[in-house]
């Protein structure tokens, strides 16, 4: 639902600690065997909807850390202890500990890290361990804005025509199969809607949005970008779809932010049906100033929102505090003001066609009060509740802990009832 950009504060006044300290090497006392933890692993701290990647590096007698996206480069952890399977090791900051506290589980290390007395969940995966991503489906391209744009279409065994469905991915680098390279693992979750529509006759387009996987060339610059450019690409694949004897007809599955593009291009298409999955029933200013309130001081809170509201008028704000950048950096406000003209009601509100509105009890980034705000906002629309889905369609309980493990396990099958309730509504 939100994009990668905005990253929480925490990790931001955390970048602006590291940059004002010394990087001098530690010398690290390891009081367990170290042979298991040699070696470097990747993953990520998750805070709240946002995915902050890091890579860890274990060696006989210390250890480093590296955050790409923060510009740190290997540096020193302290107090590292193994007493298999607990992993435990600690960043020493202007005298402030932040602590990453660990189980390691064969070829994984997940736990939580903790800073200034909050804390969030941590994975890691070592490095060549990860499965590679099985892919189906038949390449096509289509012309775009920029460029050629690519495709995997996936049609049902026997004869043709068939009815196909535009199947629209989340926010962020997540591509055509739900999976994201900032988690550790893959979800293979739209990837498993595809085939199940397969199996049961309906054809699927899906695809990798632009700057994200084969199509990540469709996008050179951050300040180039516009919401409106995938609303345009998921409208262009609409109406290929429309012209192709392949297909009998054209609907759309939109998950999480896919959500938002998909209704705006089913109707500007006339796509023949919209099913939204874990989408937002809010506009994104009130989901920003929502996650921000529980991070930020007053005078940050304030500022931000007096920043979201010149936004949302369309004026670009040149003055931002150092630690709003990573929000509110002058290159993602064209992004952002494009995005602020949506509401989702409103767009939902817009469409003629048959709508199914799907949330999950246990989705942590998408309430379920969400899909209620949006089946109550046409009245063509049907929702349906399922019982202990989360945010990327698997069937976990609210743990946070465990919730957040389904994010890259491909081995989970969808949550019961989802393809079933979309089934019926299809047919």
């Amino acid at each position: 639902m939100k994009k990668t950009f905005v990253l929480c504060i925490l990790l931001a006044t955390l970048f602006l600690m590291i940059q004002g300290c010394s990087k001098k090497d530690d010398t690290l006392k390891v009081e367990n065997q170290m042979t298991k933890l040699q070696g470097t692993w990747s993953g990520t701290i998750q805070v709240l909807t946002q995915s902050l990647p890091i890579d860890v590096t274990f060696n006989e007698e210390n250890a480093s850390i590296s955050i790409p996206a923060q510009g740190i480069s290997n540096y020193p952890l302290t107090a590292i202890q193994f007493d298999d399977p607990q992993v435990y090791f600690e960043m020493m900051i202007q005298n402030q500990k932040l602590t990453f506290d660990g189980v390691l589980d064969q070829e994984t290390i997940s736990g939580t890290f903790t800073q200034q007395g909050q804390s969030f969940l941590f994975e890691l995966t070592k490095s060549g361990s990860v499965e590679r991503e099985r892919e189906i489906g038949t390449k096509i391209e289509i012309p775009v804005a920029g460029g050629n744009m690519t495709a995997l279409v996936v049609t049902p065994e026997g004869e043709g025509p068939f009815p196909a469905m535009l199947i629209l991915s989340g926010s962020g680098p997540t591509d055509r199969n739900g999976n994201s390279p900032m988690m550790a693992g893959n979800t293979n979750s739209l990837l498993m809607i595809a085939e199940a529509l397969a199996a049961q006759g309906i054809a699927s387009i899906r695809y990798d949005k632009r700057g994200v996987g084969e199509n990540t060339a469709l996008v050179s610059k951050e300040e180039d970008l516009r919401f409106d450019d995938y609303v345009h690409d998921a409208a262009a694949w609409i109406d290929y779809a429309n012209t192709k004897d392949t297909f009998t007809s054209i609907g759309v599955i939109g998950h999480s932010e896919g959500s938002l593009i998909g209704m705006i291009a089913a109707e500007q298409q006339q796509a023949s049906s919209f099913v939204s999955l874990a989408g937002a029933g809010r506009a994104i200013d009130r989901v920003l100033i929502e996650q921000l309130t529980a991070q930020l001081p007053e005078n940050l809170l304030a500022e931000s929102e007096d920043i979201i509201e010149q936004l949302k008028s369309g004026k670009a704000v040149d003055r931002v505090s150092p630690e709003l950048t990573s929000i509110f950096r002058p290159s993602v406000q064209p992004y952002l003001m494009s995005w602020l003209a949506y509401d989702p009601q409103e767009e939902l509100a817009k469409l003629n066609v048959p709508i199914l509105i799907i949330g999950g009890t246990t989705d942590l980034q998408v309430p379920v009060e969400d899909a209620k705000l949006l089946g109550n906002a046409n009245e063509q629309a049907e929702l349906v509740v399922i019982e202990n889905m989360n945010h990327v369609l698997k069937s976990t309980s609210a743990d946070r802990q465990e919730n957040m493990a389904s994010y890259s396990n491909p081995d989970l099958p969808l949550a019961d009832g989802l393809i079933e309730k979309i089934f019926i509504f299809l047919k």
